[in-house]
């Protein structure tokens, strides 16, 4: 073995469990209460242990820009429209330095997988994708990073983003993305991504539904294309506001409907709650779908970031522990085994979404492994624990300090 880690928190099941972990080669080859040999010692001095954190939608390449736009109205036109004109302005150097920012803000704050929009149009042309990629290559030793390529400005009503989109997957993305909402054919989008994914054998993951009234919902239609080309446990739709706001008989049959197509959702709470509800001057609606009922049904639902420091976000400190506790408070989550739930969708079920097959602590996975200043996953969620310490296969990777007092 090459470390032990001691005093470890681990959840087993529906219980938790004090155990070292024995690492050798990146990997974990030991799990028992008690581990005998000679090598070096980190304590986890009986903190919750947790395999590292799972981001399955972050825009790295518009990053920190507020600076350079306006945020008046608040929208989700004036955010496209805003980013857009600073598009004009980028490079790849000035790309990779804003999101290599975000990027080590991700790190420290536990994340060590993570699927990253980013967007491909005959503007901006491949310069995002060719800094992501970069920053990937850079930062392997902390994070694992997944480029998704999509067309946030348009596909079938912008020439030239289709064919930018198959180089994208050509040269290694392993997922295709879509912004239907944006499109003058909504349907006609999709019905291309679709066709795209199934030729190039890659997942889906899309920007769906993001308005605050019912009108001209997709979720449906995505759910039998879903069905229609087999690629059920491959598809992933990202915010989804308007399911939040539908009567909840149509709501319980859109869940069935996701569980049964076998396609996850992804709740982005901070974006959601900012962009929607702008219209109305009373009963202003949240845009944040309740995830509980979803999972009972059986759908795979992840919590992640979105935007940060954008015209779509104009806040964020990377922290998916704070997500998930925002998404807490806006859904009236209290129960424990619901807080913890909250832990499992920045986790497990969003590994599940990305299709990780090697996640997890178990012996023979990567030793990824995050410690959090908690000894349970609802008080993670309920007091955002701060994340000490995080070693990505097998090498510590980042380390905070607990904060100290000083009685007089």
């Amino acid at each position: 073995m090459d470390t032990i880690v001691r005093n470890a928190r681990l959840l087993q099941g529906s219980g938790l469990v004090l155990q070292d972990i024995g690492i050798g080669d990146g990997k974990i080859v030991a799990l028992a209460p008690q581990l005998h040999a000679d090598a070096p010692v980190i304590d986890a001095e009986g903190m919750l242990v947790v395999p590292g954190l799972v981001e399955t939608h972050i825009h790295l390449d518009k990053t920190c820009i507020l600076d350079r736009c306006r945020t008046e109205e608040g929208t989700v036109q004036e955010a496209v429209r805003e980013t857009a004109t600073a598009k004009r302005g980028f490079t790849a150097e000035d790309i990779y330095t804003r999101a290599k920012r975000t990027l080590e803000r991700c790190i420290m704050q536990g994340t060590m997988r993570m699927r990253t929009h980013v967007e491909l149009d005959p503007g901006i042309r491949m310069m995002g994708f060719d800094a992501v990629e970069q920053l990937a290559r850079d930062y392997a030793w902390g994070m694992d990073l997944e480029i998704c390529v999509f067309p946030q400005e348009g596909l079938t009503n912008n020439p030239g983003t289709e064919e930018l989109l198959i180089e994208g997957l050509r040269r290694g993305a392993k997922v295709i993305g879509a912004v239907p909402y944006f499109d003058t054919d909504p349907r006609g989008q999709i019905d291309r991504i679709f066709a795209i994914a199934r030729d190039h054998d890659v997942d889906i993951d899309m920007h769906l539904d993001l308005a605050d009234s019912t009108d001209g919902m997709q979720i449906e239609y995505v759910c039998r294309k879903t069905e229609e080309y087999g690629w059920g446990g491959r598809v992933a739709v990202g915010h989804a506001t308007q399911m939040s706001l539908v009567e909840k008989a149509r709501f319980d049959a859109i869940a069935a409907q996701l569980a049964r197509a076998e396609v996850a959702v992804t709740i982005l709470p901070s974006t959601d709650l900012y962009l929607m509800g702008r219209t109305h001057d009373h009963a202003i609606p949240r845009g944040v779908v309740h995830a509980e009922p979803l999972r009972a049904a059986g759908v795979t639902c992840s919590i992640s970031t979105n935007n940060v420091l954008n015209p779509f976000t104009p806040y964020g400190d990377a922290s998916l522990i704070r997500m998930a506790n925002l998404y807490a408070n806006v859904c009236h989550v209290a129960r424990l085994a619901e807080l913890a739930g909250c832990l499992d969708m920045i986790t497990t079920s969003s590994a599940r979404l990305m299709r990780l097959e090697d996640y997890g602590i178990e012996e023979g996975r990567p030793a990824d492994l995050v410690a959090i200043d908690a000894a349970s996953p609802s008080e993670t969620i309920a007091t955002i624990a701060q994340p000490l310490w995080g070693m990505k296969k097998g090498r510590l990777s980042f380390r905070r300090a607990r904060p100290e007092l000083f009685a007089p």
